[in-house]
């Protein structure tokens, strides 16, 4: 009788296993056909930004490429507006595998820090596919003024405490530069900005007197001889500024600033399907027609699969952390 159960129990136990192996046998194959045979509609790619800002040169050059490789319009919604939180909000509501998020990762990262309630959850929420380029954030300065280091400036704030003024683009630029002012111990006064282009705008006639911004923003104020750039890049020297020194050769790493630009999908995306969507987005982003393009907006070509994406996410959101350290913040969510 106990041979016999125990028999029974094996088989049991071997049909389950089949049947799960089987289930995710099935699963898979219909994973793979979804990947092959996607989009079978229009496809939404939504922007925090708004039209004419570099994310938004990307995603369009991107776009145009895509939707001759996929025979299927790809279609660009700008949704500016409530630090990122409209667009995001628009994405996630949508829950539809042909509608995409594009936008830079200082759209959300600071994001647990600054609200005290999110409607999203950055890692159920945000799948990622594919990562396409870096926004070179650029420490600048008027063209007038004297300075033509950052130690320069830390040296004349710290000599007349309380006379100078300085802004951040929001988000993480703003944190990098007000972690900068706490860990030099420098009096100057941070003006906020709902729009970075004024910002810009007053570095150059000199209402302001530092800025750390996306370079697109001081760019033309820089070709018009109004605004000098101190460091522009991250760690590195970015393309469009080979002469520029890198933010971290200027010896202030509080002031290094990485945001990274890359296609998101909706919760439960299947890997298959977004590794697929992120070779023909990389193929088309490495063009070099696309390349330049990207480049002259502003931005250094960084791609990759959503593997790689999600690693960039992760050393960005430990990167923040050690930010809002020194700023003495802590996460709400």
């Amino acid at each position: 009788m106990r041979r016999q159960f125990c028999r029974l129990a094996a088989a049991t136990t071997l049909a389950l296993v089949v049947m799960l192996s089987g289930s995710q046998s099935q699963a898979q194959a219909q994973a793979q056909t979804q990947a092959q045979t996607w989009p079978d509609r229009s496809v939404k790619w939504i922007l925090p930004f708004g039209a004419g800002s570099a994310t938004d040169i990307a995603a369009r050059l991107l776009a145009e490429r895509l939707s001759a490789k996929w025979g299927k319009p790809v279609v660009i919604e700008n949704r500016p507006g409530g630090d990122g939180l409209v667009a995001i909000n628009a994405f996630t509501a949508a829950n539809d595998d042909h509608v995409l998020l594009y936008a830079s990762s200082a759209s959300f990262m600071a994001h647990p820090y600054t609200q005290e309630k999110l409607p999203y959850d950055l890692e159920r929420d945000l799948t990622p596919i594919a990562r396409v380029c870096d926004t070179v954030v650029a420490a600048s300065v008027p063209a007038a003024s004297e300075f033509k280091t950052v130690s320069e400036f830390v040296a004349r704030a710290k000599a007349e405490p309380g006379k100078y003024h300085a802004a951040g683009a929001a988000g993480v630029p703003e944190f990098s530069l007000g972690a900068f002012l706490k860990s030099e111990n420098l009096d100057v006064t941070k003006v906020p900005y709902r729009d970075v282009v004024q910002a810009g705008r007053d570095l150059g006639e000199q209402r302001i007197h530092f800025l750390l911004s996306s370079y697109a923003v001081v760019r033309p104020l820089v070709e018009a001889n109004k605004v000098r750039v101190l460091g522009a890049g991250g760690r590195k020297r970015a393309a469009i500024t080979p002469n520029v020194p890198s933010v971290q050769e200027t010896g202030y790493p509080t002031l290094v600033t990485e945001t990274t630009s890359g296609l998101y999908g909706p919760k439960g995306m299947p890997l298959a399907l977004r590794e697929r969507i992120a070779a023909d987005v990389i193929a088309a982003a490495n063009d070099p027609a696309a390349v330049e393009k990207i480049v002259a907006s502003g931005q250094d070509m960084n791609t990759g699969g959503p593997a790689e994406l999600a690693a960039t996410l992760k050393q960005q959101g430990e990167a923040l952390t050690r930010v809002a350290k020194i700023l003495g913040m802590e996460r709400k969510q």
